[in-house]
């Protein structure tokens, strides 16, 4: 049986790859790479561990990224370098060039867990999986913005097409600027198959036209908590349908989910999340759905 693949955003969650914060990390300047202050190894750990605990008790087989290399402080946001389809996982090429190099590093993991190599994102394309939302396991959604670009689509697009899915492209908002981080997931997330999660003033019309079309309902998330969090508590992982886990703090949009039916989870991402502008979908890579 195959012990891979994840092309849809809410099967259940079999196996998925993580990277447990470093001193790579704590040792980072965070002027340069954009965290609010320096970090606490011990707090960042405590938070990762409470992420990995409840990614263990829904069921998924958590494996670990070991390498820590001085120059990738980002490495522990496993969700970006790389997608991973039912053909085999795709190597992107980060937007974002201090984490430029990750890309190797996921592509080596997934040799050593007998997970072919679909393909590879070459330059000039950069595509970033933070900016690729499947809205179902046929149809894959891509912002383009600061971090996924027309050439880095169009490589994903002919890499996709023979297995039958279509990428339907969205630009994204300037927001903050190059230096933040805004994907197509800072703006929306996939709850259940028929329902998301989005930041209604970003989304792009054709998206959100898009959803309606496929019956998918929109759940409008506080404005304040959205701007208070740095996009966070948008970042929502389904580890089953309409069973989510979410960083703690965000209550009006917590309660959104669960009035809607989401059996919603926070853990503590108080260092780990608010400072570095990752959540739990940042920090995990879905490796196998179903």
């Amino acid at each position: 049986m195959s012990s891979f693949g994840a092309q849809d955003m809410i099967s259940p969650l079999r196996r998925v790859m993580v990277k447990r914060p470093g001193e790579a990390m704590a040792a980072a300047d965070p002027q340069s790479w954009h965290y609010a202050t320096p970090l606490s190894l011990e707090k960042i750990r405590v938070d990762h561990d409470d992420l990995v605990g409840k990614l263990a008790a829904a069921g998924a087989e958590v494996l670990e990224l070991e390498d820590d290399p001085r120059e990738l402080a980002d490495l522990v946001f496993t969700h970006d370098p790389s997608l991973v389809t039912s053909a085999g996982a795709i190597v992107l090429r980060m937007g974002k060039l201090k984490r430029r190099g990750e890309e190797t590093l996921h592509a080596r993991f997934y040799e050593s867990i007998d997970v072919p190599i679909l393909g590879t994102i070459e330059e000039p394309g950069t595509v970033e999986a933070g900016d690729c939302v499947w809205i179902d396991e046929k149809t894959l959604a891509v912002g383009m913005g600061f971090r996924t670009n027309e050439a880095g689509v169009d490589q994903l697009r002919g890499l996709l097409e023979p297995l039958g899915v279509a990428v339907e492209s969205f630009d994204l908002p300037m927001y903050q600027g190059s230096d933040a981080c805004l994907h197509l997931m800072s703006i929306m997330s996939m709850l259940d198959h028929d329902l998301a999660l989005i930041y209604a003033p970003m989304v792009p019309v054709r998206l959100a036209k898009l959803l309606e079309v496929r019956g998918v309902t929109t759940l409008a998330a506080d404005e304040a908590e959205f701007t208070h969090s740095g996009t966070l508590s948008l970042n929502v992982l389904a580890l089953a349908p309409r069973k989510c886990l979410a960083v703690a703090g965000n209550d009006r949009t917590a309660e959104l989910m669960r009035a809607a039916g989401v059996d919603l989870e926070t853990f503590r991402g108080d260092e780990l999340c608010l400072k570095a502008e990752g959540g739990p979908t940042c920090l995990t890579r879905p490796i196998w759905r179903g």
